[in-house]
């Protein structure tokens, strides 16, 4: 069944303008910390002054990658993709309507809660004098997103056993034909698989926010007490902003301009919080060490030297 929907050309292309550079951006920003993550890696087997700022690269080759992950997830809900790089199509309506519930599990049960138990755990050991071992930090993500994950797939394929509720619970796609004659698939956001997120973002920003205090205790820097406070604005306010469009979302018109706002918005949200993460955690306390040895000329050495002689924030011990 198709739903007739006036499409808004204008907004739809600026809105996949925007989609697709924010994507590119965290992309390239997430490649170059990685590179800057393995280049801190081995110049510190032969700078062993250096070894304390890469003792936690691998959380931080997590968090990035799980971050590049979630950006490339982000792209099979893009319909801009599907019209314009895949014309004509090879996918089938059914199989267009596969990609966007894929997309909603892998994003809502896998990615993102990756990277923000990647951030929380990075948070948590980066005050602390003992680092633990890479297979503690693997088991411990997963053993944290194989259970989301999971809930994410029953509530995309639960409908059959909850028959009375309606639809907008567990539908992830909408077939419509809009204005010009085009049939396609647009991605939603089920009610339920909402509900859960939810769930999950409250429990995590309640230990984030425990976290963050704990640090910021402990920290007497001022430069480093803005970094916390800069990282908590960061994380505290997208997330739960992001659980409120997503119930919006579940209740609006798709392919009406406010619902393509709320996507948008929805987007943004968890993309803030990746950028603003892999900033703060990942780029600038590795900037910091290898300014301070006076190997990256895009940064004054002598500040950074002050701060690494004061601090472990993110850095290790």
């Amino acid at each position: 069944m198709f739903v007739a929907i006036p499409r808004f050309p204008l907004l739809d292309s600026a809105l996949d303008i925007a989609t697709l550079s924010l994507i590119l951006a965290l992309l390239l920003f997430s490649f170059l910390s990685f590179f800057f993550i393995l280049h801190l890696r081995l110049k510190s087997q032969t700078a062993p002054y250096l070894h304390g700022f890469s003792s936690l690269w691998t959380v931080k080759l997590i968090l990035v990658s799980s971050i590049a992950l979630w950006s490339l997830a982000e792209l099979l809900q893009a319909p801009f993709l599907r019209r314009r790089y895949l014309y004509p199509s090879p996918l089938s309506l059914n199989q267009q309507a596969g990609l966007c519930r894929l997309h909603s599990i892998l994003s809502l049960g896998l990615f993102q809660p990756a990277f923000l138990v990647t951030l929380l755990f990075l948070v948590n050991v980066s005050i602390k004098q003992q680092n633990p071992r890479s297979v503690w930090i693997v088991t411990f993500v997963l053993g944290t997103c194989l259970p989301l994950v999971s809930l994410q797939s029953f509530t995309h394929f639960s409908s059959p056993i909850y028959p009375h509720l309606p639809d907008y619970f567990f539908q992830s796609s909408v077939h419509f034909r809009d204005g010009f004659g085009n049939e396609t698939v647009l991605c939603t956001n089920p009610l339920l698989g909402t509900i859960v997120f939810g769930a999950f973002t409250i429990l995590y920003c309640l230990c984030f926010l425990l976290s963050c205090w704990k640090v910021i205790s402990l920290v007497i820097n001022k430069g480093l007490r803005a970094r916390i406070y800069g990282l908590a604005v960061g994380v505290l306010i997208p997330l739960p902003v992001q659980v409120v469009l997503l119930v919006m979302s579940a209740f609006s018109e798709p392919g009406k301009p406010a619902f393509g706002g709320i996507k948008f918005g929805i987007f943004v949200a968890p993309l803030l919080c990746a950028a603003v993460s892999e900033s703060i955690l990942v780029f600038r306390p590795i900037a910091d060490a290898l300014s301070a040895v006076g190997d990256c000329c895009l940064w004054d050495p002598l500040p950074a030297v002050k701060e690494t002689e004061t601090t472990t924030f993110a850095g290790g011990p």
